[in-house]
Parts: structure tokens; C-alpha cells; sequence
């Protein structure tokens, strides 16, 4: 139930066109609705302007299924479903036939609508990093951001990513995705006065521990503005960014 309908619903009580017994029926499950897989947080979309976000790791296809359904019906915007199996899309799409699923990302999603505002620009090092970026650009997207995607850009050549300098510096934010050392976000982080996001892919070989080596790198970096998510965390990247964006974007129109 969004802001406008709670109004609604208080208004009409005030009118006294239903009952507060007939309101408390409708508002009970406004902090959560449980359908035993999973406990939906119906308020969230209310409190921080997009719905509950479906991690789908470790979740059966049913269950995604279900928790998918009930978002869709109780909001209008746009849904989300990360970390998800072609498996569980064969089963989401049979009930939900506008759900789309991009492979790379390996997120299910329904598009209500795309807004586009302001520009997130999401820079990756490698071809490797290429499943978090685009986690991270389509969960921009998906929020209502307008994403330029720079891909393969690497410090291992790093003309390339200099050839992208007019790019980048028209972003609100950049989201640097890299494994190995994880330089990328240090490099971006002194070209660019906007923040940036760095985000550790597991990508590397053995000495790289699992994305540890990217994340205490970018953790440690000496470029001012640059803040750091979780390894592989995309979605993260993503969310903070839309919303650093969004933010952006409402301070220059006022």
C-alpha cells in the first residue's frame, strides 16, 4: 500500500465511508505480510521509496515464485529478484509472463516502468567483472536511474579508461567494479568530483583470496569520495548509487 492510498483510506474513515474496524483490516498487514517461505516487508516501499528486494540465493524456484507474485500485486513499481537460476525464471514467467531475466546479472525482473533520470556511470575492469556490473546497472536502472555503461576498462590498459574522461565526469556517481588488485576504483576516484562506489569482484587468481585482495585495496584507497560495498555486491552498488543519483537530481531542479 503506497502513500496515496493510506491517505485515501484515512480519509475515507475520516468521512466516515467505512469503518476504523473496516481501515485496520486493510492497514494490518502494512509493516509485513507473512506467507510462510518469507515475511514480505509491504511497508518498505512506503518508508524508502522502492519495494523489498528479492535475494534469491539459497531460495527455492517456488519460493521466489511466491514472494515475487505477492510484490507484484501489492506495487506498481518496478520489481527485483537478484542472484536468481534460469530454473527459478522458468518458474516465475509461468505466473508472472511479464518477468524478464537477464542471464549475466542473473536477475529476474518486471519492468513497470523506466524513468531515466540524471547518470550513473558503471565502470568495469574486466570482461570477468561483467555479471556484477551489470547486477549493479540494471538495479540502477530498474530504481529509475539513467546508467552509462564504461566496460573493460582495467588499469592494465589504462588509456582505455582515459578515453572515457568526458564520460565519466557528467556522472552523479560511478560505480568502479574490479577484481585482481581492485585499482580501478583508485584511478577513477582522482579523475572524477562526483562519489564513487567501488565494488570488489571474487574475480582473480589464488593470492586474490576471493575478492579480499580488491576489497582491502579499495578499502584502503588514498582517492577521497571513494566508498566501498561487500564483494560482488552489485545489487548494493546499485541501490546506493540510484539513490545518491536521485538525490542529485532533486538538488539541482530546487
Amino acid at each position: 500500500m503506497g502513500k496515496d492510498e493510506i491517505l485515501e483510506l484515512l480519509t475515507q474513515i475520516e468521512a466516515g465511508k467505512i469503518t476504523a474496524a473496516e481501515g485496520f483490516e486493510q492497514l494490518r498487514d502494512l509493516c509485513y505480510v507473512d506467507i510462510g517461505c518469507a515475511k514480505i516487508d509491504s511497508s518498505r516501499e512506503t518508508r524508502c521509496g522502492f519495494p523489498e528486494a528479492i535475494y534469491g540465493a539459497g531460495k527455492t524456484p517456488i519460493q521466489i515464485c511466491e514472494i515475487m507474485q505477492r510484490l507484484a500485486a501489492s506495487s506498481a513499481n518496478n520489481i527485483i529478484a537478484s542472484r536468481c537460476s534460469a530454473e527459478a525464471y522458468a518458474c516465475v514467467v509461468q505466473r508472472l509472463p511479464e518477468a524478464h531475466y537477464n542471464e549475466a546479472a542473473r536477475m529476474i525482473y518486471l519492468r513497470r516502468h523506466q524513468v531515466g533520470i540524471g547518470n550513473i556511470a558503471v565502470v568495469c575492469a574486466g570482461t570477468s567483472d561483467l555479471p556484477i556490473a551489470e547486477e549493479a546497472r540494471l538495479t540502477a536502472e530498474l530504481m529509475g536511474a539513467s546508467v552509462t555503461v564504461i566496460y573493460d576498462v582495467g588499469v592494465a590498459g589504462i588509456h582505455r579508461l582515459l578515453a572515457a574522461t568526458s564520460q565519466l565526469k557528467i556522472a552523479n556517481v560511478v560505480i568502479a567494479v574490479a577484481g585482481m588488485e581492485g585499482a580501478l576504483a583508485s584511478v577513477v576516484g582522482g579523475l572524477v568530483a562526483c562519489p564513487v562506489i567501488a565494488v570488489p569482484t571474487s574475480v582473480g587468481y589464488g593470492a586474490s583470496f576471493g575478492g579480499i585482495a580488491a576489497l582491502l585495496a579499495m578499502l584502503n584507497s588514498c582517492s577521497s569520495g571513494v566508498t566501498v560495498v561487500n564483494i560482488d555486491n552489485g545489487f548494493g552498488a546499485g541501490y546506493a548509487a540510484a539513490v545518491i543519483n536521485k538525490q542529485s537530481v532533486s538538488g539541482s531542479i530546487t
